[in-house]
């Protein structure tokens, strides 16, 4: 009998042997550092993520994918395995790490300077430095040109305002990415929670991503020295590169946490006895089972190959949209054909799929929607822009 769905296509099989250690590594955190407490972060909406910090950084959980600056320089399916093991226990755990890496430090470390480098990167890749990455707004979603935060140029310094809404860690954030839209087009910059006019309100009350800590960033004359803008980019170039990489990390991401509620429910129903026999002997509980298991299967695949493709410098935007609008489609439908399975017990937090289902409606939706990415996926197939 397969100990994973996964064993369905002997996935294991086409990683390397340091793949499969450090997917290892990382499973093994996960389930005896995050996985005991995930029950009474979600149900208290909270997570410590200044204790966290470090113990990712030690794991090199954070920026892993980069070169130099302490980050690991890990391929793009180690990265991915790692997101995969991460979001089994919670989307929010993985959201913290993405957000760290794949965002904030990513921005720095692709569009920063030298300087900028060397006085952050080694701290965040520690978990020393918190980082958040300030793009959205509240009437600015999927449409970031659209931006109202603005940046005025004052002699050395650049005069921040605005606000950016649903910013994963910026209550806690020791550096945020905050960008803005400036005379001569858009532009990154580098900003510390203790600047003038700079503040980080958190977001409360979700029924989603509760083990996450989220806020917004407000920006009211926040004065910026000019040394704090990232120098090698002034167009939307900027904040797209970074979502695409948070994107690919999704995409392994959103199948652990699919992975974890197939898992926990196919445990649940061979020990669930209806009508004289486990729920695991019905012929429509093996169906659904099975249905599951083979789309989980295929787009771990999917992921899998993706990855290779990174990892040779070919991956399209395209194709990441590809994954992020398969994973997280299959995720959310196979977390609430679990909770179906688990009836009543389904809905208390003993059980993992529902609070999963409540966290990929999140994921189902940020870092682009599912219709961005279908209109992503249309323009590469028939050459026309249908955004507008």
């Amino acid at each position: 009998m397969p100990s994973s769905p996964l064993d369905l296509t002997n996935f294991s099989s086409l990683l390397t042997e340091e793949e499969r250690m450090l997917q290892e590594a990382m499973s093994d955190f996960a389930t005896q550092t995050l996985k005991p407490h995930i029950q009474d972060w979600f149900d208290s909406a909270t997570l410590p993520a200044k204790e966290l910090g470090p113990q990712f950084g030690q794991l090199g959980a954070l920026g892993m994918h980069l070169e130099g600056y302490g980050c690991p320089g890990a391929s793009a399916v180690a990265y991915g395995l790692a997101c995969m093991e991460i979001e089994a226990v919670d989307s929010g755990l993985r959201s913290f790490v993405s957000v760290q890496g794949s965002l904030a430090m990513f921005a720095i470390h692709h569009w920063g300077s030298d300087e900028q480098k060397e006085k952050y990167l080694p701290k965040m890749a520690a978990g020393e430095y918190l980082g958040c990455f300030g793009l959205t707004e509240p009437d600015a979603g999927s449409d970031p040109a659209s931006m109202k935060t603005r940046a005025v140029k004052d002699g050395d310094e650049w005069i921040l305002n605005g606000t950016k809404m649903w910013i994963t860690n910026s209550p806690v954030a020791d550096v945020a990415v905050v960008w803005a839209r400036t005379e001569d087009g858009y532009a990154g910059f580098i900003l510390e929670p203790d600047m003038e006019g700079f503040s980080a309100p958190e977001i409360h009350k979700k029924l989603s991503l509760r083990a996450s800590i989220t806020g917004e960033i407000v920006l009211d004359n926040c004065r910026v020295p000019d040394s704090h803008r990232l120098p090698k980019v002034n167009s939307l170039r900027g904040p797209l590169t970074c979502l695409n990489e948070a994107r690919y990390g999704i995409i392994w991401g959103a199948l652990g946490a699919a992975r974890d509620c197939l898992v926990t429910t196919i445990d649940y129903t061979q020990t669930r006895e209806v009508f004289g026999k486990s729920l695991s002997n019905f012929q429509l509980t093996q169906a659904k089972l099975a249905n599951m298991a083979v789309e989980l299967n295929k787009s771990t695949l999917l992921a899998l190959q993706l990855g290779r493709l990174k990892d040779k410098g070919e991956l399209a935007p395209h194709q990441v949209s590809v994954g992020k609008l398969n994973s997280t489609r299959i995720a959310l439908d196979i977390a609430r054909e679990c909770r179906t399975l688990l009836g009543a017990s389904g809905i208390t937090l003993e059980y993992s799929p529902l609070r999963h289902a409540n966290n990929l409606e999140s994921v189902l939706t940020y870092e682009g929607t599912a219709e961005m990415h279908q209109l992503i996926i249309g323009q590469a197939l028939t050459g026309t822009s249908a955004f507008r």
